[in-house]
């Protein structure tokens, strides 16, 4: 037997599953006579308070009582309200239609049939149930609604005794911000006032959510069911609602069935098609699915990074392996093309010496052309456990200089009677970019954090605030030695960004329609103001204490609709920075260095899609080696559309780089 949640959850895209599921008893209970008007009749069902009857009429006026029309009116109206209130813990079936009769336990609705079931919504043209048999039939613009989730079925078949059955012409919008309270709650009849509006899948008009999809269209030509599994040999699922061109998710040989309480997904070598004309395959492999997290893999990654990997790389992802039902391995591993190439390693230090030491020149190995990255991800009770592994060389007399590793264990907890991440962490070789001081090394480390976010509008100001605390034992680089030291650190930091609108031109209309290709939603144009406040202490187990304020102000200037084919969007920023700072740290990696800063970004569409992005951050202070330079910067050039977005970036700080590609609708 399977438990209440799993019945529930096993519907998650298709949400059939609770109109077919049978009553206890696993029958429809007993029906009451039909009332007749005509050709006009309504089956209820286990409602024995109501009665109604051909002659129950009193309140009808007399001249409408043969008006076929307006006797419908009149029992939709006195059966509503009895129909809402029955719904949450309705049990049995209600049947309503047109016409309605009974031959040799054969029930035949048709009609405008609507069917509810435990809060549960259908409508149909037609519809037969075999009350012997137990097997339900339906055909003709058949439509369900579950809260937010709504769908559409040309023709199903069901039997209760051997739970097994079918859908064809699957259809849907899946709403991924409600579909878990929609698949665990009961609804109202009420819902039935979707079937109203409900307008074509392919829409001309959407509001689109492009930081988070909320809802995405899911087709499929035939659903079977068999027992708690849900099977399609090839289902379609796209977040571009207006012309199902831009982004299609084609998820082969899938299965869905409920394990342990949770949704679990089998399919084989899936395809994301892009324009119609570009299959990148992809591997879902086995696992619990959530759309909100979902993205699917690059299976080739092809970048740059000079310091661990001498240059150019390619990476090819392989399928997930289920180490059990709630962790899930991905391996990558890359060759090295520029290192093998060059026959030789700029990456590790001198054989023997610190892992602090410089890096020097040596003689790469067969084995040093090649590197794994690997990640673990799971559930242990309550908490989100993340493992990322990166081997930089398979030589394992360099395993030490070669591996770096990083574990977080995080969740959400209540705390002072608002929502925090709460997290464990432990790190190996962890790398860390700070400004002039350069590359830093924290050698390990592990500690604590607890973090809080908050973003809301007062009166057209957009304000951001976050907050963080933390206690680590850390093992890095001194301050001004090679010397790795070991100290407690403990942290407060504060910020809260703002933005204030000058001479704002919100969009008349937040939908788009096929005319906007390029971005997801209409451009707010026009001057605003940023403004950040930051407030942070850090104190050390040996005494040493450092601490800031810090305060930034600039504007951010945006025109042009994107619309055009040239030229029709710039964003210019300039946001300089100065830190009110005292004391300093014991080690290099988070030292307060750059006391005024001034961070420059242009964006320009040059061509249709493409776009050109560039931000760096300029180094203003008076004493520092580094006057005058950029001490973080990216460059990337992008192919931007309505639903997705590919790029090749570069970061010259740390000479980094690498294709980015962005599904909208995934975290």
């Amino acid at each position: 037997m399977i438990s209440g949640i799993s019945k529930k959850v096993i519907f998650f895209s298709f949400l059939f599953i609770n109109f077919l599921q049978p009553s206890k008893s696993a029958e429809f209970s007993k029906i009451n006579k039909n009332i007749n008007n005509r050709n006009i009749k309504l089956t209820l069902s286990k409602l024995s308070n109501v009665e109604i009857s051909s002659n129950s009429h009193n309140n009808i006026p007399s001249n409408n009582l043969f008006d076929n029309t307006a006797y419908v009116k009149f029992l939709k109206e006195k059966t509503d309200s009895l129909l809402l209130a029955k719904a949450e813990n309705q049990q049995n079936l209600i049947i309503q239609s047109d016409k309605q009769s009974e031959i040799n336990d054969v029930i035949y609705a048709e009609g405008n049939v609507s069917v509810s079931y435990r809060g549960k919504l259908l409508k149909a043209d037609n519809l037969i149930y075999d009350k012997l048999n137990k097997k339900i039939e339906a055909r003709g613009n058949i439509t369900f609604i579950l809260g937010d989730q709504i769908f559409r079925v040309s023709q199903l078949e069901y039997s209760f005794i051997s739970e097994k059955g079918y859908l064809l012409d699957v259809e849907g919008v899946i709403n991924t911000n409600t579909l878990i309270d929609d698949i665990a709650s009961n609804f109202s009849l009420s819902d039935s006032k979707k079937l109203e509006t409900l307008i074509d899948l392919k829409k001309k008009e959407v509001i689109n959510t492009p930081n988070n999809v909320q809802n995405w269209l899911f087709f499929t030509d035939k659903m079977t069911i068999d027992g708690d599994k849900w099977k399609s040999k090839k289902a379609i699922f796209s977040n571009d609602l207006l012309e199902l061109k831009q982004v299609k998710l084609a998820v082969n040989s899938l299965q869905v069935f409920p394990i342990n309480e949770k949704l679990r997904f089998k399919s084989s070598l899936n395809y994301l098609i892009l324009e119609e004309k570009v299959s990148i395959p992809f591997w879902l492999g086995s696992r619990n699915f959530n759309f909100k997290k979902l993205q699917p893999a690059n299976t080739w990654n092809f970048g740059y990074e000079n310091l661990d990997k001498d240059g150019y790389f390619i990476g090819r992802k392989i399928n997930s392996i289920d180490i059990n039902d709630d962790f899930v391995l991905d391996l990558e591993p890359q060759f090295l093309i520029q290192r093998s190439l060059k026959g030789n390693t700029k990456s590790f230090v001198k054989k023997g010496e610190s892992i602090t030491s410089e890096k020097v020149k040596r003689n790469a190995s067969f084995q040093d052309y090649f590197a794994l990255k690997s990640q673990i991800k799971g559930r242990i009770n309550s908490w989100d456990l993340e493992i990322d592994k990166n081997l930089n060389s398979l030589d394992f007399d360099k395993f030490s200089d070669a591996f770096r590793l990083k574990t977080i264990l995080n969740k959400e907890i209540d705390f002072l009677g608002t929502k925090w991440a709460k997290s464990f962490y432990g790190i190996y070789r962890e790398r860390v970019w700070n400004g002039s001081l350069g590359e830093a090394e924290i050698y390990s480390g592990y500690g604590s954090k607890l973090q809080k976010e908050n973003t809301w509008v007062v009166n057209g100001i957009k304000k951001k605030e976050f907050l963080s605390l933390g206690l680590a034992n850390i093992t890095a680089e001194a301050l001004n030695t090679k010397n790795l030291i070991t100290n407690l650190k403990g942290n407060f930091f504060y910020s809260l960004d703002q933005k204030f609108p000058i001479s704002i031109q919100d969009p008349k209309n937040k939908s788009i329609d096929i005319s906007y290709k390029y971005i997801p939603q209409p451009i707010t144009k026009g001057l605003s103001l940023d403004t950040r406040l930051e407030a942070s202490y850090y104190f050390y187990e040996n005494g040493d204490h450092q601490e800031y304020l810090g305060l930034g102000i600039g504007p951010e200037l945006i025109f042009g609709n994107f619309k055009n084919k040239t030229f029709d969007y710039t964003r210019i920023s300039l946001f300089p920075f100065y830190k009110f700072d005292n004391g300093e740290s014991v080690f290099k990696f988070d030292h307060n260095y750059e006391k005024f800063t001034l961070k420059i970004a242009f964006d320009q569409q040059l061509f249709g899609p493409v776009i050109l992005k560039s931000v760096g951050t300029l180094n203003l202070t008076d004493d520092s080696d580094d006057y005058g330079e950029f001490i973080d910067s990216k460059i990337s050039l992008n192919w931007k559309k309505r639903s997705y977005e590919f790029g090749i970036f570069y970061q010259p700080h740390n000479q980094a780089g690498g294709i980015s590609f962005s599904l909208f609708g995934f975290i």
